[in-house]
Formats: structure tokens, sequence, C-alpha cells
């Protein structure tokens, strides 16, 4: 396999595209809208697919949000400043889910809720 895709169904469109194109920066690389439907292609870097259990799930929704408030998927995605970008993205329209804490394996994770629903971790590496 050489890239991952994640196809994100949203039920207002035009809010998505400005919250994850304007509001976390992600890049439009292509417009593929039709008769049939609306879509648009976003660079988001690289991707890697993290498989949690049910435990894992809890323990690291505990640490970020001190309590199980994630559901089956949720978006982690690596940025400059974890704070700051939390901030942007709540005056975009998100909502806060838990403030920035420093985890145990040294990030600096914030946790928003996207306006379509999708959970957001979003992180910024410690010094190693």
């Amino acid at each position: 396999m050489s890239e991952l895709w994640v196809a994100l169904t949203v039920e207002d469109f035009d809010r998505a595209v400005a919250f994850y194109r304007a509001a976390l920066g992600l890049e439009q690389i292509a417009d593929w809208s039709s008769a049939t439907g609306k879509v648009v292609v976003l660079e988001a870097g690289r991707a890697t697919l993290e498989l949690f259990d049910s435990a894992q799930a809890d323990s690291v929704d505990a640490i970020e949000a001190g309590r199980r408030v994630s559901g089956t998927v949720r978006f982690a995605l690596q940025v400059e400043d974890s704070g700051d970008m939390a901030e942007r993205l709540v005056s975009a329209g998100a909502e806060q889910v838990a403030p920035p804490v420093t985890t145990p394996w040294g990030d600096r994770n914030a946790r928003v809720q996207a306006p379509d629903g999708m959970q957001l971790t979003l992180f910024t590496p410690g010094d190693g």
C-alpha cells in the first residue's frame, strides 16, 4: 500500500470545507464535485492507521479528556502548537472537548470536536 485516504461524509458540506480547509489549514488539491454530489480532496500530510482495543481507547480518552468521549474513529493531527490550534478551531466552530494536557509519553494534546461531529486530537510532540 502506498497511501491511506479517508472519506468523511458530512451533513453540512460547506461548513466542513471551511473548517478543515480554512481553520485547520489543509490544502485543497482537487474538487471533483458534479451534479451527483460535492467532493473536495484536502492534503493532510502523511497518514498512519492506529488500531486500539476498547481498553486502550478508554485509557487515551482518560488521559486526554478525563473520560471516554470518542467514538470508533478519531483523527489525531500533529500540529505545531496544539493549544493554539485548538483555540483557532474553537473560534471556527469546533467544541472544546478537553483543554490541552501533557501525556505520559511527553506530547501536548488537545481534544476538540469538529462541527461535523468528528473528534480531533491535536498533538504537539514533546522534546523526546
